[in-house]
């Protein structure tokens, strides 16, 4: 399914000031710091935006790696992984106008990055995935119906974005609309929790922990269609896809992994066709090594990421996710109106 970057179909912007050059690395490096408090507060984040900073429009090792930290935290939590690294990327400086050298390279590795993101859910779910591989030879009814429902999940969101990626990304692609997504996904978390829309945890948690399998159809389809909302830049997969299981009926546990193992089969889908069709370009501009420090971040990040949100959604609901999208909706506000980014 086609997937957009975060440097796709920026709008052209004036030749930034050296006082602003070193605005935006310092606010990089608080976005990819203030992500990795959000999960764990891993020892030696700060060593990431540490070394020479070399010139804009360069993808250095430390841009990788920051940019892979922004996209592992990000990407499973309900917080929208593709507005985030919009601004970050607009953050370092790297190429975001049209037609300028390095772009595409850049869009390539935007979502190349995901592999690390991909592997962190085969890492830690993989027993799901031999589940569903005896499923498909007919040894596992359970991981053959989990099998079912995630390809009826994947399938609309795919479909439409085929049908309407241009159009989506001319008229939706941009921080402005990005802010509004986070606002407005912030505002739907808030009511559904408040007026009991979202199920309560403590009595149904332990009913679905283990009852994946039991995800009906009907169930993975409304999913597949809510899934369809993150098309809309800034709204986040994983937020569309947790909120839709849980208004069917689907248990917190069983949602939230759910919720993973369909951003597997999304992810895949987007970093095998991107790399396929500019896979090459993106080695040539910026050989193996930078790519391949960024995926490990990603990976690393990602794992973080999982194994604290499904903790903290064991005990406590989505609400912090809303504060948290209104304050970096906030934040993004203040640096285009400041000409930041």
């Amino acid at each position: 399914m086609p997937h957009r970057s975060p440097a796709h179909r920026a709008r052209r912007h004036p030749r930034r000031s050296p006082t602003g050059a070193r605005l935006r690395v310092g606010a990089a490096a608080a976005v990819a710091i203030g992500t990795v408090l959000v999960v764990a507060s891993p020892a030696g984040a700060a060593d990431l935006v540490i070394g020479t900073l070399g010139g804009p429009d360069v993808l250095t090792w430390w841009k990788a790696a920051v940019l892979g930290v922004v996209e592992g935290i990000t990407e499973y939590l309900p917080v929208s992984s593709t507005g985030h690294l919009l601004v970050t990327s607009r953050l370092l400086d790297l190429p975001s106008e049209e037609g300028s050298a390095g772009l595409e390279a850049v869009n390539t590795y935007a979502i190349a990055i995901q592999f690390g993101a991909i592997l962190a859910v085969l890492g830690l779910f993989w027993r799901r995935f031999v589940e569903m591989l005896q499923g498909l030879v007919g040894r596992n009814a359970d991981g053959r119906q989990l099998l079912r429902t995630l390809v009826i999940a994947f399938l609309p969101s795919a479909l439409l974005g085929v049908a309407f990626d241009r159009a989506i990304e001319d008229a939706l692609f941009g921080p402005w609309p990005i802010v509004v997504a986070w606002v407005a996904g912030g505002l739907v978390i808030l009511a559904l929790e408040r007026t009991g829309w979202i199920p309560d945890r403590g009595v149904d948690a332990e009913v679905g922990h283990h009852r994946l399998a039991a995800i009906t159809t009907r169930q993975a389809l409304v999913i597949g269609l809510a899934q369809c909302a993150a098309l809309w830049p800034g709204t986040s997969r994983s937020l569309a896809t947790i909120v839709g299981a849980l208004l069917v009926g689907v248990a917190m546990p069983a949602a939230v992994e759910f919720s993973f193992l369909l951003g597997f089969a999304t992810l895949s889908a987007a970093t095998g066709y991107k790399l396929v069709t500019d896979g090459g370009n993106l080695v040539d501009q910026f050989g193996l090594v930078d790519p391949l420090v960024g995926a490990l971040f990603a990976l690393v990040s990602a794992v973080l990421a999982i194994r604290w949100l499904i903790t903290y959604l064991e005990r406590h609901d989505l609400a912090i996710f809303a504060w948290y999208r209104f304050a970096v909706a906030g934040v993004a506000v203040a640096l285009l109106g400041t000409s930041v980014i």
